[in-house]
């Protein structure tokens, strides 16, 4: 009786054991994948078990593989012990259709379906795709309060997207989880692909290094391949940072840093804007964080680019008509935004006084991009959104949305004389905050009590905004209450963050994350807010709510209802007519 219960669960567990190897056996692209007739990537087919090469046998439609492209397979007996692997590079497709694709081999049989599609004819000249990262609606909302005031209930003016004549929602989710991140995110703008989080141009598999996944081509490297266009990208973050990394590179990880400075060397991209200096000089170059002794600006210059390191530089080399190539790094890490830049003077403002404006950097992108006759696709990053959305610092991400709303003006003001440029803005996804009343100083009680709701909100008496958006003063009697949905244990103190962007949680002696004591010394009235996070997590997270997306041009016409963001790929290459026609 023992024995046959035990044999009965080992069975089961085998069973259970079976069914885990099942689940990893996979084809990539994945199904339900949406691949661009004409562009390239690779087919990857990992089977459960060790298969004779002379057995497998994929298809496409019912026809060999051959019959479709002549790469030869890369064979792995047995790829990290779990099976054997099959690789073919650089894949084409230039006929649109569905595609039912199948791979055999022994007792293993697999399936996926793909959509390709065709972009049909070129119909714009230029593309300026911007990204609010982790944007959500109200981080618009406070930047529309504090930069054009509210009267009785109206707002007196539009940040530069408002108006668009075109709107989407969009979702953010990626391959494999509901949440995703900036880098698997803005990889689905760039390839049209879905993919995991931290992951960029590849499909996350069984390779154990992270440039060894299968890849999918990304819209710059479209650009490149099938176009005589200019490339640019631009980004308040470090140039290594997700964003502008998913522009060039393939990897797994997005943390590659150094891999992805190389990639912005490689890209033959000619306008090249932001921070993250400290992976573009050798390793003996004091700050330099590279583990070789490549000095990517020295190759920069050889190769014809006007190398800029302060706001001044950047804007004399863009003026100048004969710069067609711009590199310009402005911090070593991701640079400051503009509430500290402009107003407060604090982060590391000091350090890099010199620091350019995303506006500037905006215009004087548009300046070189726009000298190429065959036009140019730039990608404009307002990155610091995200960044000051992850510590619960709502003024600085509030500031840094009416900075990304004056460079959307910037490209509105070159599109109307370039009516035949395509603008988009959108964020890659959104994080949790909401707009829940108004903080009076002069009600009476303990802090809380201080917010009023309803009808006792009454406005906010910020002062109006200067010429360039901004009021001069957010530390005002009667402010935005701001509250975020996510968030780790914190003293809530109802006050800007003056002396530096907040910190809301350190880590304890036991690892744990716990609020940061330093805003109940400053404030000793501030709210003890437990979090509602994992007790590792040091700072809010991003959600999956969708993103708003505003769009004007020819082509921004088909940005409507609710779209994957995958979509939005597939709308640029078929503006840009990059693909198979």
């Amino acid at each position: 009786m023992k024995i046959s219960r035990y044999l009965q669960a080992l069975a089961l567990a085998l069973l259970a054991s079976c069914a885990g190897l099942l689940q990893a056996a996979a084809i990539y692209p994945i199904n339900q994948a949406t691949i661009l007739a004409g562009s390239k990537f690779d087919i990857k087919v990992e089977f459960n078990s060790v298969v004779n090469p002379a057995d497998v046998i994929i298809e496409l439609n019912g026809a060999s593989l051959n019959t479709f492209t002549k790469n030869k397979p890369e064979f792995i007996a047995n790829e990290n012990g779990k099976g054997s692997s099959v690789y073919i590079r650089d894949v084409q497709l230039p006929k649109a259709g569905k595609y039912q694709v199948t791979a055999k081999a022994q007792q293993e049989q697999l399936q996926v379906s793909w959509d390709v599609y065709a972009s049909g004819p070129r119909r714009v000249k230029n593309v300026i795709l911007f990204i609010g990262d982790g944007m959500t609606i109200a981080n618009r909302t406070t930047a529309r309060v504090l930069s054009k005031g509210i009267q009785e209930g109206k707002y007196q003016g539009r940040l530069a997207f408002d108006d668009m004549p075109s709107t989407a929602m969009i979702g953010t989710s990626g391959s494999d989880s509901l949440i995703t991140d900036s880098a698997n995110s803005m990889s689905a703008y760039t390839t049209g692909h879905k993919t995991a989080v931290n992951a960029m141009g590849v499909y996350v598999s069984r390779a154990s290094d992270n440039l060894s996944h299968p890849k999918v081509e990304t819209i710059a490297e479209l650009v490149k391949r099938n176009t005589k266009m200019s490339v640019g990208i631009v980004s308040d973050a470090e140039l290594e940072d997700a964003t502008p990394g998913a522009m060039v590179s393939h990897t797994r990880r997005r943390a590659d840093k150094q891999y992805i400075a190389d990639q912005l060397l490689a890209s033959g991209a000619e306008v090249i804007l932001g921070g993250g200096s400290a992976y573009f000089y050798p390793q003996s170059a004091k700050g330099s964080k590279r583990k070789d002794e490549k000095n990517l600006v020295e190759s920069f210059k050889s190769n014809g680019y006007q190398v800029a390191f302060t706001k001044q530089e950047l804007i004399s080399a863009a003026q100048s008509k004969n710069t067609k190539k711009l590199f310009g790094v402005f911090h070593p890490d991701n640079m400051d935004g503009s509430l500290d830049r402009l107003y407060l003077k604090k982060n590391t403002v000091e350090q890099y006084p010199n620091q350019p404006d995303l506006t500037e950097m905006t215009q004087s992108a548009i300046d070189v991009l726009s000298r190429n006759p065959n036009g140019f696709f730039l990608m404009v990053e307002a990155a610091l959104i995200d960044k000051f959305n992850h510590p619960l610092d709502w003024e600085r991400a509030a500031f840094d949305t009416i900075m990304l709303s004056n460079a959307v003006q910037i490209a509105r003001d070159f599109a109307k004389t370039h009516p035949d440029t395509l603008i988009i803005v959108t964020p890659d996804h959104t994080h949790s905050g909401s707009i829940s009343g108004v903080v009076h100083d002069d009600k009476p009680g303990p802090l809380r009590e201080k917010v009023g709701i309803y009808a006792d909100a009454g406005y906010p008496n910020y002062p109006k905004a200067d010429i360039q958006g901004y009021p001069n003063k957010i530390d005002v009697s009667k402010r935005i209450a701001f509250f975020y949905g996510n968030y780790p244990d914190h003293y809530e103190t109802l006050h800007p963050k003056l002396d530096g962007t907040f910190v809301p949680a350190i880590k304890s002696e036991d690892g744990k994350y716990v609020a940061n004591p330093q805003y109940l010394q400053l404030q000793e009235d501030a709210i003890h807010v437990g979090g509602n996070l994992p007790s590792h997590q040091e700072s809010g997270v991003h959600t999956a709510d969708d993103a708003v997306l505003n769009a004007q041009g020819p082509g921004s016409e088909k940005f409507k209802g609710f779209m994957d963001n995958t979509e939005v790929f597939k709308v640029m290459v078929e503006s840009l007519g990059l693909g198979s026609k």
